[in-house]
Formats: structure tokens, sequence, C-alpha cells
């Protein structure tokens, strides 16, 4: 059953692997564009880097947004804006005229009707002009027009500005001829008793819907092009400045590509290249892994987060490249690598970066300069920041990956073009931005640790920290645990310096191993006082049993306290599936006939499966029995050092961790020559020794 379930588990895990490669692949190839894009890249006032360009079809050059936008402004010009007459305003004020006249005398002279009928013509003529209500959009609408149009129902007349009235100027027009009417009246109470501004008011509003129909209809007709370049026809040469006219042709050269573009391809040919590229990049990336970091492939979380950075950036730079005012060199690409080496190494990362660069180089402008540019700064952010545990590292590396992308553009433009531009501000722009959003990478390192379980450099420097919650407890409650954990971190930290690996993970590790011995320190023989050993009130079989659960509560007590995964691992594995030997063989001693079940007296485990983990094993035993020497000699430490090891190969206890036999002699190595200096032990030379056995001798 137990095989099943195995055989299960391993199909389970290769079913989900190769559905990580197939999604990843299907999203990539949707990603991708499925038609090449405009292959030039250039700017206004620098040299055409290119071979010598002919026109490959007839096309239109468009105008510029300036030319259109001057027609525009030439044609709306002769736009007359119209205006709606409501002819009920003049007819009502007029009537109320009338009225309130006659209702203020009981009976009017002929005169006075004169005077009357009089200002009624005026008043008409002042309507008919048109009266209007000033406002901000009225006057905006009337500047600098000669005339407007009026509307009365489906009748259309065009009436001139300057003949037109608004309130306050008809008011002042009429009162002006009620002055001059040559009558006896002019000055006569009753006609100074209505105020005429009673009978002012605006009759005409504007229409905005209908003027702005016809604005539509004249800007619509205003022709895009001027002018046709011809198949064949020399657009520019190598070496020449693309100058406003050059600049607009090629403008209307990539318009009209990426117009017609995917017309006459074979879209199913396209479909076929596409899925080819994306599969072998990623067969390129599954090689890769499977040679050099297997342990990416066997944990799924890793690879999903591989495969997922990858996706990521293809996707990012494919929305930035989306928007025609922004460029893809802005998109952060050393991200990639940092983020990949924070958590794996610099080859992976590097490889990483190559194959994301090759995937977008596949839709890039200048492919060759983008995938040298992007692999150049992405190596160099690489090993800038081989040490990231301050802010100050990350400003510093996002310096050396501008510094890099403005000398390797700066050196491609001395080829291409012959001359030295230090400064291309319209493309180092956005080389500074790319630049500072490196930045966030803190930001999503925090985020992916969280996510996958990974862990930093940064956050295993704060956990090595003694000041820290579980590392300050097992110093109070078990001083000599303690000291013996700084003894291993000190120790397997040289080791991995000097083999290879994360020497923070390792002092992490190391520190936290035997943090299980807080729920009982009193049994382990580094914290007891002379002569108190709570084993001896115990038989064999439960006190195997507390010492082999010190693993296992250190594994709850680190997931109580929500360490990193990675460290929860030294825990779980500082002791792989050994026995606890020495209360295994005293509980043979005094049982000998009874057949003795080693079940109970073997560590849980599991394994360890990376070099940094292995090597706190080997290092906890060694320095453990190391002290309990009665003599520390050179022959005896090395004799010690060479068994225990040999022993936990012998036992297959680090068949996982993939560990070499030289990193095995150089561990050896290192431990020996650690161990020497701790217990200063002096190394006794053979030409040493052949004196004092003649000094010997003599006496």
């Amino acid at each position: 059953m137990n095989k099943f379930y195995h055989r299960l588990k391993n199909y389970t895990k290769v079913i989900l692997q190769v559905l990580m490669f197939v999604l990843t692949a299907t999203a990539l190839y949707f990603i991708l564009p499925g038609e090449p894009k405009f292959k030039y890249e250039y700017q206004k006032g620098f040299p055409w880097k290119h071979e010598n360009l002919v026109a490959p079809f007839d096309f239109a050059i468009l105008k510029t947004a300036k030319e259109l936008e001057d027609e525009k402004q030439e044609q709306l010009k002769n736009v007359l804006p119209y205006f709606v007459c409501d002819t009920a305003v003049a007819t009502a004020n007029i009537n109320k005229l009338k009225e309130d006249f006659s209702l203020s005398n009981d009976s009017l002279t002929q005169q006075q009707e004169q005077v009357i009928s009089k200002l009624c013509e005026e008043l008409r003529k002042i309507y008919d002009a048109g009266v209007l209500q000033f406002s901000l959009d009225t006057y905006n609408e009337i500047k600098g027009k000669p005339a407007i149009r009026k509307r009365i129902g489906t009748s259309v007349t065009r009436i001139d500005t300057a003949s037109l009235f608004s309130e306050k100027s008809a008011y002042a027009a009429i009162n002006q001829f009620k002055h001059q009417l040559k009558t006896g009246y002019s000055r006569s109470s009753w006609l100074n008793s209505h105020p005429l501004e009673h009978y002012i008011s605006s009759n005409l509003s504007y229409d905005a819907e209908i003027t702005q129909k016809e604005i539509d209809e004249i800007t619509q007709n205003i022709s895009l092009t001027r002018g046709m370049v011809r198949l064949g026809e020399r657009i520019i040469l190598q070496g020449e400045v693309v100058d406003s006219e050059k600049f607009q042709a090629l403008e209307s050269l990539k318009a009209s590509y990426e117009k017609e573009r995917g017309k006459n391809v074979n879209r199913y040919m396209v479909s076929i290249g596409k899925s080819l590229l994306v599969v072998s990049l990623l067969a390129l990336i599954f090689v890769f892994l499977l040679i050099y970091r297997r342990d990416i492939i066997e944990q799924l979380n890793k690879l999903l987060f591989l495969l997922l950075m990858i996706t990521s950036m293809v996707l990012i730079t494919n929305f930035i490249d989306s928007f025609p005012n922004l460029h893809i060199y802005m998109v952060p690409f050393a991200i990639l690598p940092i983020v990949v080496r924070t958590f794996f190494d610099s080859r992976t990362a590097i490889f990483t970066l190559v194959i994301s660069t090759l995937l977008i180089g596949f839709y890039a402008p200048n492919n060759y300069e983008f995938i040298l540019l992007q692999i150049s700064a992405g190596i160099v952010a690489v090993f800038s920041l081989n040490k990231m545990h301050r802010r100050v590292h990350l400003v510093l590396a996002a310096l050396w990956v501008f510094l890099t992308y403005t000398i390797v553009f700066t050196a491609l433009n001395l080829i291409h073009e012959g001359e030295f531009v230090l400064f291309n501000y319209a493309i180092t722009k956005w080389f500074a931005i790319s630049s500072v959003l490196i930045m966030l990478v803190y930001i999503l390192i925090y985020i992916f640790e969280k996510m996958f379980g990974f862990v930093s450099d940064v956050t295993l420097i704060e956990l090595s920290d003694s000041n820290q919650p579980l590392l300050r407890k097992l110093s109070e409650e078990a001083p000599g645990t303690f000291q013996h954990s700084m003894q291993i971190a000190n120790l397997a930290e040289e080791v991995i310096l000097k083999i290879g690996g994360n020497p923070f993970l390792v002092r992490a590790g190391a520190l936290y191993h035997d943090i299980g011995k807080i729920a009982k320190p009193t049994y382990f023989i580094e914290n007891q006082a002379m002569g108190m050993n709570p084993h001896d009130q115990l038989d064999h079989l439960k006190s195997a049993e507390v010492i082999i659960d010190h693993v296992r509560n250190g594994v709850k007590m680190a997931q109580k306290h929500k360490l990193p995964a990675p460290i929860v691992e030294f825990i779980a594995t500082h002791h792989g599936t050994t026995k606890a030997k020495y209360f295994y063989l005293k509980h043979k001693e005094e049982h000998p006939e009874e057949n003795v079940s080693e079940k109970n007296f073997i560590y849980p485990g599991p394994l360890p499966r990376s070099k940094e983990a292995a090597v706190v094993m080997l290092v906890d035993g060694i320095e453990a029995a190391s002290r309990s020497m009665k003599e520390k000699t050179h022959a005896n430490l090395k004799e010690l050092i060479d068994r225990m090891i040999d022993q936990k190969i012998e036992d297959k206890q680090l068949d996982n961790s993939n560990l070499t036999f030289r990193d095995i002699t150089t561990i050896k190595e290192v431990l020996l020559q650690k161990l020497l200096n701790i217990y200063h032990v002096r190394i006794e030379y053979p030409e040493e020794k052949k004196e004092l056995n003649q000094a010997g001798s003599q006496q």
C-alpha cells in the first residue's frame, strides 16, 4: 500500500510539472504577437542607423498632428455658429410695452400713440437684429467671427456680428432712441414712468448641436495624408539624419505596415513558428534545471515561481508596448535576475534572464540592441547585488544598471553612427525610469517570500539576530544548547563558504536547529548541572522518546512562530533518520532476550535536501562528539571526523543533499582545522616527533 501511495504521489508530481510547462507555453503563445512588428527604431534629429531603406510598397505620407490641427483651425474659421431665434420674445415684450403705456394713461393722444409706435418699431428692429445674453461660452463662439447664422424654424439667415446686440447694448440703443424723439413728450413723466430695460431680453440662444454637426462634417472631410511614396522609392540612407520630412515618411511607413500586416501573412505558419519558439525556449529551461538545479523541478513551488516570473515579465513588456507613448526600455528587466538570484543562484538568474529576453526580443524593435542591453544590465545587476544586506546595496545596483545601459547604448551608437552621444534624452529617460523601478524589488521579495515560502538573505540576517524571541528564549532556558548552536553556526558557515552555498541560510538554520530542546532543556547534557541527569529516572525507551521529540517539538515551535519553511527544514532534518544510538544500545544491553524494535529509536527525518542542511547535520554530530573526547589530539579529531562523516554516507543520510565527494573532502579538512583551533591543539609534524624520540632515547 505504501508503494502504491508513493507511486501515486510521484505520478501526481510529474503531472503537475508537465501541466505547469504546458500552461506556461500556452500563456506565452497568446501573449506574444501573431505578426512581426515594424522592425526599425528611429528618432528625429538622430542618424538612421539601419541599412538603406526604400519603400516596400506604395503608401501615403500622413500629415503631422500640427498640420492637421492647423488645417482644422483654418477650416473652422469659416464655420459660423448657429443661434436659434425665439420670435415670441420680441412679440411678448412689444405687446407688454404697449399694454403698460396704455394702462398708465386713461387715454392716449395721437402724438403719444405715435411715440409709442416708434418705440415699438425701434424695439422690433433691435430684436430682428438679435439680442444675445452675454456669457463666456457665447463670447467664445462669436469671437473673431464675421457673422452668425440665425435659425427660425427651418429658415436660416446670416447676421453680421457687428449688428448683434447684447442686452446691455440693446437697452442703451432703445434708450438713446427715446431721447432722440423730436416730440414734446419725450421728457414727459408718462414716458419716463416705465424704464425701457424691462422690455429688453435675449432672443438668441446658441445651438451647439447643429454647430458641432457642421464642425464634425468639415473635420471628417479633412484629408489625413499629403503626397505618396511609390514602391522602390528611396526613403532614407544609412547615416542620414532623420529630419522632419524623413521622420514623417518613416512614421507613415510604420503606420501603413502595421495596418497592412497580417493581411498577406500565412497565419497558420506564423502560429507554428510561435509554438516552436516558445516550446524550444521552455525546453532549454527544463534541460538547464534538470542538469544544474534539479531541486527546482522537484519542488513545485520553486518551479511555479520561476515559470511565473518569466511569463509575468513577457506579459508586462507586452502591456507596456501596447501604449504608443511608452517604451519597453522602461520595463525594469533587471528585477527578474535580481529576484531569481535572491532565492536561487546567479547561474539560474542569468539563464532565466536570457530566456525571457529572447522571448521578448521576438517583437522588440532593434532586436539585437534590445537583447544586448538587457542581458548586459541583468548580469551587472546580479553581480552588483551579490550581497543585498542593506538598502544602499539596491541603490548602488540601480546606479550600476543605469550606467550599464548608458555605456552599452553609447557603444552601439558609436558603432552604427560614428558619433559620440553620451545622453540621448529620448532613450536615456526610459533607462532612468527602468533603473529607479528596480527599487520595487524589496516589496516583490517580501511578497514572494509569503506566497511561495521562500526566504531571502535579508530575512535570514534578521532571523540570525540573537534578540529574536525564539533565540532569546533558547539562551535563557537552555543556555548550553544556545552556546552549542552558536558554535554549530560558526563552523557550518565556514564550511559553506568553502564548498559553496548560502552562508546566511546555514547560519540561521544552525541557530534554530535545536530550539525543540526548550521544551525539556535539562534532558540534554549540555544544559545539565553536575550530577543532575533526569534520564536516570527513566527507562531507555522513554529517554529515547524524549530525545527524539526535540525534533518534533522544534518543528511545532518553528511553525507556531511562523519561521520560514527552509529554516523549519533544518530542524526536521538535522538528525535525518538516524538512531538515538546510546539509548538503543543500552536498551538492548538490558533486554538481551527481547527482540528490540529499532523503530522506537529512530528520528522521524526526513533526510537533508540541501548542502546547507547536510552540513548542519554533520557539524552538529561532530561538534557534540568532539566535546566528549578526553584526548583532543590531531589524530583523534581527524579519526572522529572521518568516521562520523563516513558513517553518515554509509547510512545514506546524505543521498538527497547534492554534496559531492570533493565537498566531503573539503568539509573534513575545514572541520579538522577549525576544531584544532577551538581546542588549541598543536599539530606535531614528523620532524618534531623524530626529535622527541631521539631526545627520549638519549635520556
